[in-house]
């Protein structure tokens, strides 16, 4: 199945590094839209570079009918006070079981996150593109 291709491609990268406008088409270091870029790409989805053009593609999912493998759209604190597609600065993979695999912050890396605590109170929207 698709989905379980691409969360396995996923997972090989947990630890690589964060860098903020990490260079695409690399897996020395990620940031979170090249990461899902990068992982979509290698099952043959492609997906735009940041994560305000990767909000504009595909299905929207209501959060009570989220899959593996949709694309979850965060705010951030610089951008919440934004408008529209503005306030989206993070994307992340849902993996099922109210878990995320997404890179973010400086000094972090490509992790698993609960997605129950912070990032659902800065949850923006999903999207389905499989």
């Amino acid at each position: 199945m698709l989905v379980n291709k691409l969360i396995r491609t996923g997972l090989k990268f947990l630890g690589r590094p964060y860098v903020f406008n990490a260079i695409p088409s690399q897996t020395k270091n990620f940031d979170c839209s090249s990461f899902t870029q990068y992982v979509y790409g290698l099952s043959g989805i492609p997906l735009p570079r940041n994560s305000r053009q990767q909000f504009q593609i595909g299905l929207e999912v209501p959060f009570n009918r989220l899959r593996k493998g949709d694309l979850l759209f965060f705010t951030t604190t610089k951008r919440k006070q934004k408008k529209g597609v503005a306030k989206i600065g993070h994307v992340a993979i849902y993996l099922g079981g109210n878990k995320i695999l997404h890179t973010y912050r400086e000094g972090k890396k490509v992790k698993i996150s609960d997605l129950e605590n912070y990032w659902k109170t800065v949850f923006i929207g999903a999207k389905r593109v499989i």
